[in-house]
């Protein structure tokens, strides 16, 4: 639907319009207010670089009186007419890097002006796109491929690449035009679309693909030029046949790392020059093009003298002789022939020769018989084979003879590798690759948004129908052992598709010679800046020192690394064992231009609006499956490297790399599925067996808002293991307005303690009228909907007897009554300050609990979770509860252990007897018999005397006296059994009713835990936290 805009002129009272001040902002402070809102690490401000960016026009600030109304807006936000000049001189750099328009920060230099783009699509994206799309493969080893597979499987080949290209192209078209693309095209595409984590993974992973298509191209360049430019220039010469494929490989290393030394000098001394050349390498590749189709139209009239020597039905390599005959009558003399000479033992006619050259004659066809000879019926079909496997026409007429194993020492031409229909797919799909050409340009197009995918999709289409027709055209024009002759011995050593091209086989071998260098440029000029550009992004730390350059940007140390990893890709230096390598590499990047879009198109984003509308999410997921499926047909080994090296850079990224806001798709998905998981979860407690402690910790802060007791959260580290919810909360006194900075820099504190504790969780800071409201509000409404806490995790009030202000230990007990009233569990520790640090190892020793009432379970359930960190592994868990002198205590030691093991927990078990009825209170009954008398306890039964005892305790007063004795007894038990402990776990007893009896109950707690060193008081939330069944 169209949108109309009116303009409206505004005069102030003097009749003046406004719009002077607007058209003042100079272009170079616009520019400047991009430097400064880059962060340097690719993430823009939030509002960037459009808004809250008003220091310059505050010296143009509107004098009138018609906008006084939004005058104090106007120092946050700008006005219209300010904001649309900013549009308007807006300039696509990649943000967070400073491109070659800038100089150094450390020279000082100012921003140079950033010229306009110019670029329109045919030049800025259909020809670049060409260029790269077709190449070395095209010439090399496309006539190979479609005698090897066959017309028909080489169509499925071309169809399955070209499908997976055009899909992804469109994809890719649908990121492209959903909003300015900064220069740096498809990493920088694929990074704010997924997020750094996938951007960082894929970007290197399209690095390493660029880098090696630099080593294929540079192989290919080395190929054409000791193959069939000049030969006799080879190094290493094999003296015997069997040693040919060792030694042009060996020839291969050796030119092809020199020929990288000198293209990376090249390109580090004159980069500028490399982009001025690529016309000139564009032109070639189109001329050799062209010069295969008027060789293929000529075939119809007058197909060229190719012959083909063939011995039986066997190939022969004709380097070594002129003429295809065995005989041949010289004044009238029958003489042997240089082919007599390679199968036979002497030059006599009663020679001993091979027993197939015996008995088979020799005959010459056509190679390249012509489009109308009715050859393209016998190449519809795939000739697989083994390595070694001999070149044979079929058709003609052989007589066996000889030792097969013999064959491989006579001149035949042979399969170099063992061919199969995956292999070739992995061969083949670097020819479709280069679809990204376009933008990667994305800085130097007029119209980034209209020209990517319009010049990409009609050079995918035009690529696409070239290969196809290729295809058929080989086919049709070739002969099918010729054209499986991948390096042209059978016709002198001759470029197979140079055989069919027109006026000369030249035309094609210099052509694809300058194309390939052109290529190999190309892969070495953009590969260090890709891997600069991630590097500047800041998102993966060890390769933050190839983000630095030269003073004019150039990437001087990724370049380094960029020659050193093509060197390795050189160095195997076998063109059809480099290209699969490069193909996983790019189809994994490929898999995840298509994944993003899928996944912007389900999540329904606001800001997902591409101008690009023929895209749907079915054809990106048919695309990425087109993607892993092609990963694993071309090579299933390959395809597990290449994604185990991704799925290494994620995680790394994820645990070391610096965390980034891009306002990714993943980002996205995962706000919907916790939206979906939030929603889907009950607001109501969770089933016993789902039960673990959700953490509230509330910590205490200094007066510079430091955290006072970084072990409790070292603590909590340690009892979660990293599972489960937990928030982490503080409360500052005072009134929002007035402590907005103290808050946010507590909340950073906090979070950088925690980061540093290693707590996975959520910070919570409030502020309130007072500590006490704080405190409630906390643990009344932190968390969010079923993901809330049921536990609150605190310290000890140490210095409850040192204050002279009451609030800190009324504080306190208020907390424990309110955990209570919301039914929450509550943990507090003791000379927290002693609990061990996450890099402690403790050694052998106990966690001793102390299970004196019954609380749920939660003082077996926690040993047993501290012990599955390993601070805490070594640690032997042992339980204590107390017998009374009626009890039989040998019965409840019994009945303790088969609860434990039914519970599935290993501890010791030990009953302390007390012989004061003091304790009464705490009798075997509420404690063994409340835990599961139905289902476990049933032989237990309670004395009458027991029952008398309960009844003659609740009728004595609960003096504070008793209290006192009570606590002092325990106590002396406890030191007694538990002193040496790494940790202690006791029952907390609850607060008085009566709130005049608190201080007496904070004396209390004092002298329970009196004489030991780190204690935990537990108090359960009035649920059961652990169960016997499954």
């Amino acid at each position: 639907m169209p949108t109309n805009f009116t303009v409206v002129r505004v005069k102030d009272s003097a009749g003046k319009a406004t719009e002077g001040n607007d058209e003042d902002v100079d272009e170079n402070n616009v520019l400047k207010e991009e430097e400064e809102d880059a962060t340097g690490d690719g993430v823009p401000k939030e509002n960037s670089p459009f808004i809250n960016n008003t220091d310059n026009d505050k010296a143009n600030s509107y004098d009138g009186t018609n906008m006084a109304l939004f005058e104090e807006e106007m120092d946050s936000n700008p006005m219209v007419s300010s904001l649309l000049n900013k549009l308007a001189n807006y300039t696509n750099l990649t943000q967070g890097a400073q491109e070659h328009e800038e100089a150094d920060d450390d020279e000082g230099t100012k921003k140079k002006t950033v010229k306009s783009p110019q670029m329109g699509t045919f030049m800025g994206v259909y020809l670049p796109c060409l260029q790269n799309i077709l190449g070395v493969i095209l010439f090399l080893r496309l006539t190979w491929i479609v005698g090897t597979a066959g017309i028909l499987e080489s169509l499925a080949i071309v169809g399955l690449c070209c499908s997976c290209t055009m899909l992804t192209a469109i994809s890719m078209s649908a990121i492209a035009t959903n909003g300015v693309v900064p220069a740096g095209g498809s990493y920088y595409m694929i990074s704010r679309s997924l997020g750094p984590e996938f951007g960082g993974a894929v970007g290197l992973c399209f690095y390493l693909g660029t880098t090696f298509a630099g080593s294929m191209y540079i192989l290919g360049t080395i190929e054409i030029l000791l193959t069939y430019i000049v030969p006799k220039a080879a190094i290493f010469v094999a003296e015997r046949k069997e040693d040919e494929v060792d030694a042009l490989l060996n020839n291969m290393r050796v030119y092809g790392t020199c020929c990288l030394a000198l293209m990376a000098i090249v390109v580090f001394v004159g980069v500028k020059y490399v982009n001025k050349l690529a016309l000139v390498f564009l032109a070639c590749v189109i001329l050799s093009i062209l010069a295969i189709y008027a060789g293929v139209i000529k075939t119809i009239f007058e197909p060229p003298d190719f012959p083909v020597c063939m011995l039986g039905n066997r190939t022969l390599q004709n380097h070594n002789f002129d003429k295809c005959l065995k005989t041949e009558i010289k004044d009238n003399i029958t003489v042997t022939t240089q082919l007599w000479n390679l199968f036979c033992e002497g030059p006599e006619l009663n020679a001993t020769c091979n027993e197939y050259f015996d008995n088979n004659n020799v005959t010459e066809v056509q190679g390249i018989p012509g489009l109308t000879s009715g050859v393209i019926s016998e190449n519809m079909w795939p000739e697989y084979g083994p390595l070694g496997m001999l070149v044979e026409n079929k058709k003609l007429a052989s007589v066996p003879g000889g030792d097969p194993k013999q064959d491989i020492y006579m001149p035949y031409v042979v399969n170099d590798i063992t061919t199969f229909f995956t292999l070739l797919v992995g061969i083949y799909f670097p020819s479709v690759t280069g679809i990204m050409a376009g933008s990667n340009r994305s800085g130097d197009l007029r119209d980034a948004q209209k020209s990517i995918p319009i010049g990409t999709i009609l050079a995918i289409a035009t690529t696409s129908f070239i290969y196809i027709s290729c295809v058929v055209l080989f086919g049709a024009c070739i002969e099918g052992v010729l054209l499986r002759d991948k390096f042209g011995d059978s016709v002198k050593g001759n470029l197979v598709i140079g055989t069919l091209s027109w006026p000369s086989p030249w035309v094609i071998v210099i052509g694809s010679f300058f194309s390939c260098c052109g290529a190999g440029l190309q892969s070495l000029t953009g590969a260090p800046r890709l891997l600069q550009a991630i590097a500047r992004d800041g998102i993966v730390p060890f390769l933050q020192v190839f983000g630095h350059g030269k003073a004019n940007g150039e990437p001087t140390w990724a370049l380094l690394l960029t020659a050193g990893i093509c060197e390795i890709g050189i160095l195997i230096a076998s063109l059809d064992a480099v290209a699969p390598i490069l193909s996983m590499f790019f189809l994994m990047c490929y898999l995840f231009v298509n994944l993003a879009c899928a996944v912007q198109t389900l999540l329904r984003t606001p800001n997902w609006r591409p101008r690009f509308k023929y895209y749907h999410w079915a054809l990106s997921f048919l695309g990425m499956s087109l993607c892993l499926a092609l990963m694993f047909i071309s090579s299933w080994y390959y395809a597990i490297v290449a994604m185990a090296i991704a799925g290494c850079i994620y995680k790394y990224i994820e645990y070391r790399g610096a965390e980034k806001e891009w306002g990714d798709g993943i980002r996205g998905l995962s706000l919907n599925a916790a939206r979906y998981a939030l929603i889907r979860l009950e607001d109501a407690p969770p089933h016993t067996k789902n039960w673990r402690p959700q953490l509230l910790v509330l910590l205490n802060l200094d007066s510079d808002q430091g955290v006072k007791h970084p072990r409790l959260l070292s603590f909590t580290t340690q009892l979660k293991a990293g599972k489960g919810l937990t928030i982490v909360g503080n409360v500052l006194e005072g009134t929002y307005l007035t402590k907005d900075t103290e808050s946010k820099k507590a909340e950073q504190n906090i979070k950088a303690c925690m980061s540093a504790e290693r707590t996975k969780g959520f910070c919570h800071v409030v502020v309130s009228s007072n500590l006490r409201d704080g405190v409630s509000h906390l643990i009344q409404s932190a968390g969010l909907g079923g993901m809330k806490h049921n536990t609150v995790l605190m310290a000890w009030p140490g210095t409850w007897k040192q204050s002279n202000d009451p609030q800190s230990w009324k504080s306190f007990i208020e907390t424990v009554r309110e955990t209570t009233s919301a039914h929450q569990a509550l943990l507090v520790a003791k000379n927290v300050d002693s609990f061990p640090t996450n890099q402690d190892r403790l050694g052998e020793g106990t966690i001793d609990v102390w299970w004196v009432v019954h609380d749920g379970g939660m003082l077996m359930l926690l040993p047993f979770l501290l012990r599955q960190h390993k601070v805490w592994r070594k640690c032997k868990m042992r339980i204590f509860t107390v017998a009374q002198m009626d009890d039989n205590s040998i019965q409840m030691k019994k009945d303790l252990q088969m609860f434990l093991y039914h519970l599935r927990l290993d501890a010791e078990v030990e009953v302390v007897e007390m012989h004061d009825n003091d304790i009464s209170a705490f009798t075997y009954e509420k404690t063994l018999v409340m835990e599961q008398r139905s289902q476990m306890l049933k032989q237990m039964q309670l004395s009458r005397t027991e029952r008398e005892r309960e009844v003659i305790y609740k009728s004595f007063p609960k003096s504070n006296v008793r209290r006192m004795h009570t606590a002092v007894k325990l106590n002396e038990v406890v030191v007694n059994k538990s002193q040496g402990a790494h940790l202690v776990l006791l029952n907390m007893p609850g607060p008085p009713k009566n709130r005049g009896g608190d201080e007496n109950y904070m004396e209390f707690l004092e002298v329970l835990l009196e004489g030991l060193n780190r204690v935990l008081l537990v108090r359960g939330g009035g649920r059961e936290v652990i169960t016997i069944y499954s």
